[in-house]
């Protein structure tokens, strides 16, 4: 079985793990592989035609976004919210209509997708990011961590795992880890892991001519969010939102046809003359979800204390915006948890 060395290993091609490239490249540590069990980059980071099919919107106090935008000279630009929003609270009311302040800022979408975020960290480490990989051991020998994977056995002075904890716990550790820590792993929510997207491109913005914002809520029916996702040069036309998750045992085509009769009844026939139709559903997505999913309707609790530690003899870093204390679940946390895991293997950076 071949045997790849480097000083740094990095489990996970997601947010989380480019951010931990990201900050070792600056630091002048080069010596190091992602391994990634997608065959993509981006984890939750997932665009197409186009629409953010997960991680998608930030805020003014992401300062860990806005930061590594800038490094990267990416834009930002806000969500459009113009004109009036419907709310469907009852199925045997009429819809409800409002508008957004116009003082109160929209949250931020990235320019050119959140993609973009993902393929400007990737470009110039690409190289030794090991696509197809899953690793499935990670065990001390010696001063060194070696990792198993189906594509050969990979060693490492330093191993950083990105992915969801709890997908985490697919991964033999010898020594093992402790009981708290495997059952706080395996307890903590994976963000995404129980939604389920859609999103729709069109001709032009015809909700825009009806005065209509695009953002939908649901409260009852097949659509609980949906938003306008047009680009930011305002030359391409799309809807984007979450499901109702009930929908998820339906056939496709049944599916796909109480969508669109939901859409149509509150923003008009127009939305039958879609160009494309896509839908995601993570619970399907074996690295982000598992056999027993779990719907969240509170703000689940995000970074446990154990992920701030350092184990087998401080080698083994998680990471992760599961695992981030600040802003856990966002990109925010993914990018505050790879930038603070860096620091932990690399001496150069000092926090």
């Amino acid at each position: 079985m071949n045997k790849n060395s480097s000083k740094y290993i990095i489990i996970g091609a997601g947010l989380s793990g480019l951010t931990s490239a990201f900050e070792l490249e600056k630091a002048g540590e080069t010596d190091f592989v992602i391994l990634e069990s997608r065959d993509r980059v981006g984890g939750r980071i997932m665009t197409n035609n186009g629409i953010d099919l997960g991680a998608t919107w930030f805020q003014t106090h992401h300062h860990n976004v806005l930061g590594i935008l800038n490094e990267l000279n990416l834009d930002k630009f806000h969500q459009y919210s113009k004109g009036r929003s419907v709310l469907v609270y009852s199925t045997m009311a009429p819809e409800h209509y409002f508008e957004s302040d116009p003082n109160t800022p929209s949250a931020f979408r990235i320019s050119g997708s959140s993609s973009a975020m993902i393929k400007a960290l990737a470009e110039p480490v690409f190289d030794r990011i090991h696509l197809r990989t899953v690793v499935s051991e990670i065990s001390e020998m010696g001063n060194k961590l070696s990792v198993e994977t189906d594509n050969g056995v990979y060693e490492a002075e330093k191993v950083i795992v990105t992915i969801p904890p709890k997908i985490a716990t697919r991964i033999a550790y010898t020594p093992e880890l402790s009981e708290v820590v495997l059952r706080t792993m395996n307890s903590t929510h994976t963000w995404m892991s129980n939604a389920m997207k859609v999103g729709m491109t069109f001709k032009t913005p015809f909700w825009r001519d009806k005065n209509l914002s695009g953002t939908l809520i649901g409260q009852v029916g097949a659509v609980s969010e949906l938003y306008d996702h047009g680009n930011v040069e305002n030359n391409t036309y799309a809807l984007m939102g979450f499901l109702n998750e009930g929908l998820r045992d339906l056939a496709p085509e049944e599916r796909k046809k109480r969508i669109l009769d939901y859409l149509i009844k509150y923003l008009g026939e127009e939305i039958s003359e879609y160009l494309t139709y896509k839908e995601k559903d993570w619970s399907q997505d074996w690295n982000t979800s598992c056999e027993s999913i779990k719907s969240v309707y509170m703000s689940p609790s995000y970074g446990d204390p154990v992920f701030a530690k350092a184990y087998m003899n401080d080698r083994l870093v998680f990471s992760g915006a599961e695992t981030s204390p600040l802003y856990g679940g966002y990109m925010d946390g993914a990018i505050y948890s790879g930038i603070v895991a860096a620091r932990k293997v690399c001496d150069k950076l000092i926090e």
